[in-house]
């Protein structure tokens, strides 16, 4: 029996044929893995951006309650009410006690996020003079028979230690004081600021109580449902985690370290600020990001670190569509060659090469080479078909570019007014002293911050107050260059970057120009409203040659202005002569005063 010969032909057919199918093949694998690693490295990115947006916000929430706690300390109230047996008239201290309640309780209506509010004297062992708990939803005023010694917790004694305007910040941790209302038992944090008098003597200390699981969920409300938010203390104990029972566990003598669940995040406690990573799990695992926030200028070990998760499967979902996409067209293209390869294969073989290289150029470079797509033979049906699935991936890639540019763009712009940011201006501005270090020119930062803003807000509401931070914003931006920068640092404090200013005499004239313009009535929900504002000038390099040297001259300048009467501006101390380091005089007749 004679056994058939299998020919060249055949066996070049065949082995074609398996080179189509194994071309296929690879170019579907590079294509999907090349596809699902863009997509993840992408996710990674928006989730660090947005990780370090949460981390931004949970900054500005501790700076608000610093903001609170001074405005407290600032009340005058507060010193009579501290004051030694026989300092203050009779029937007074009862009188200004009952009014400092009545602002405490407003404030916890105000902040959600607030359960309880205190004024406690440094005498008789740390005494609390006026106490407002949160109960039930509403604030309540401790009677003077329930105050409490509190001389021997850390944010009462240690705060008593600290100079004029310096706060402490209490260990983040579950609340176990007694009698303490809707607080009892729950994740804070206290801070506190000194009380002194005129001779420096500490009198007493204002603290306000924060329950994080409040404020956390505030944050948390504008995050999308599937990512789970975490936040440790400076050791790695969680503070806030998805499964509350991981939460706290030191107060149960546990330690659940967010370093065990995540090795990666171990960087953080070595001196990294962020970290990300792909965890195990559930489902296929996670991406995990971690940002380090340090939230106590006084001392820099006190940092908490911020953290989100998401799950693969959310980010990897676009790659599931296109991964069965791949799939059916590698297998009807490795079909396609197989039948093709017996007839011809040596037309075939160098197409199919060019493919391949394109398919590798796209894996590396994102970008195809030439493909022959015009011709009319099952040859440029496949590489149609290719041209198409690199359009159909660029698409989703450039739908990812630009949720990353909307994540960028929020994390640089003041989300009310549109204006930059502190981050933004602070770059700016570092770029333009560079600049002026070059050429020998000057530059001048001005601080401008809002007359009588918080009157606006507390009596025509928040609605009204964001149209006129708005208006502001606008009016700000139509008076200055377009190579000046106006931007947004927080609340009605606004900032204005001039650029190699004419002369520097000029300066006050600009001032005065900027507070006559916001000076102009504002039409708001068919209100008119006149808002004025008091300004701060500080210029570069005759007062600092820092960024935030600057900054903090002009805003300290600002004080100065607002201390010799609103509606008017001042220079630091080192800048100009004359007439130019001289407060303007108000010319609205509006009383000197502090907003």
């Amino acid at each position: 029996m004679t056994i058939p010969r299998i020919g060249l032909g055949f066996k070049l057919g065949i082995l074609l044929a398996l080179f189509g199918v194994f071309a296929s093949g690879v170019t579907g694998y590079l294509a999907y893995t090349s596809s699902r690693d863009i997509l993840i490295e992408a996710a990674e990115q928006d989730l660090l951006t947005a990780t370090q947006v949460l981390a931004r916000r949970v900054d500005i929430a501790f700076d608000e309650v610093v903001a609170d706690v001074r405005l407290l300390a600032a009340l005058p109230d507060v010193e009579t009410v501290l004051a030694r047996p026989g300092a203050a008239a009779e029937g007074l201290p009862e009188a200004r006690a009952a009014e400092l309640a009545g602002v405490f309780s407003a404030m916890l209506l105000a902040r959600p996020e607030y359960f309880q509010i205190r004024l406690i004297g440094a005498d008789q062992y740390g005494l609390e003079r006026v106490r407002v708990d949160r109960d039930g939803g509403r604030p309540v005023r401790v009677a003077a028979y329930s105050l409490q010694e509190k001389g021997h917790l850390p944010y009462v004694s240690e705060t008593l230690k600290l100079p004029p305007g310096k706060f402490h910040y209490s260990r983040i941790a579950i609340n176990h004081e007694a009698g303490g209302h809707a607080g009892e038992n729950q994740p804070s944090l206290h801070v506190a600021t000194p009380i002194h008098d005129a001779d420096g003597v500490a009198l007493g200390v204002i603290a306000v109580s924060v329950d994080l699981d409040s404020l956390f969920t505030l944050l948390q409300a504008d995050l999308p449902s599937h990512y789970r938010l975490y936040l440790t203390n400076r050791w790695g104990d969680y503070l806030v985690h998805p499964d509350p029972a991981l939460a706290f566990g030191f107060d149960r003598g546990q330690r659940h370290l967010v370093q065990d669940a995540y090795p990666a995040a171990a960087a953080l406690f070595e001196g990294a600020d962020n970290v990300v990573a792909r965890a195990a799990g559930d489902h296929g695992g996670q991406v995990v990001a971690f940002h380090k926030l340090a939230f106590d200028e006084t001392d820099a070990s006190r940092f908490v670190v911020v953290g989100l998760a998401q799950p693969l499967d959310a980010v990897l979902r676009d790659s599931r569509e296109l991964g069965m996409r791949t799939i059916t067209l590698v297998l009807g293209f490795s079909l396609l060659a197989a039948l093709l390869a017996f007839v011809v294969a040596r037309v075939l073989t160098r197409p199919l090469h060019v493919m391949a290289d394109a398919v590798e150029r796209f894996s590396r470079e994102h970008e195809m080479g030439p493909l022959p797509v015009k011709r009319r033979d099952e040859i440029g049906l496949l590489a149609r078909a290719f041209d198409e699935m690199q359009i159909e991936i660029k698409a989703h890639l450039g739908e990812l570019y630009e949720s990353q540019a909307r994540l960028d763009h929020l994390a640089h712009h003041d989300a009310l007014t549109g204006l930059p940011n502190r981050t933004l201006f602070l770059e700016r501005l570092e770029q333009a002293i560079a600049g002026s270090r070059r050429t020998d020119k000057s530059l001048a930062v001005f601080f401008l911050d809002l007359d009588r803003f918080k009157e606006i807000n507390d009596s025509l509401g928040h609605q009204v107050g964001d149209a006129v931070l708005r208006i502001t914003g606008q009016r700000l931006r139509g008076m200055v260059r377009e190579i000046d920068t106006v931007a947004r640092l927080a609340g009605d404090e606004f900032v204005v970057l001039l650029v190699d200013p004419d002369q520097t005499g000029q300066l006050a004239m600009i001032a005065r120009k900027l507070i006559d313009g916001l000076a102009e009535p504002m039409r708001v929900d068919g209100r008119e409203l006149r808002v004025s504002a008091s300004a701060g000038i500080a210029v570069f390099p005759n007062d600092a040659t820092s960024a935030g040297d600057l900054v903090d001259k002009a805003d300290a300048a600002m004080y100065r202005a607002k201390a010799r009467g609103r509606n008017g501006y001042a220079f630091h101390a080192s800048a100009g002569s004359g007439n130019e380091t001289r407060q303007e005089i108000n010319r609205h007749g509006i009383p000197p005063g502090r907003t």
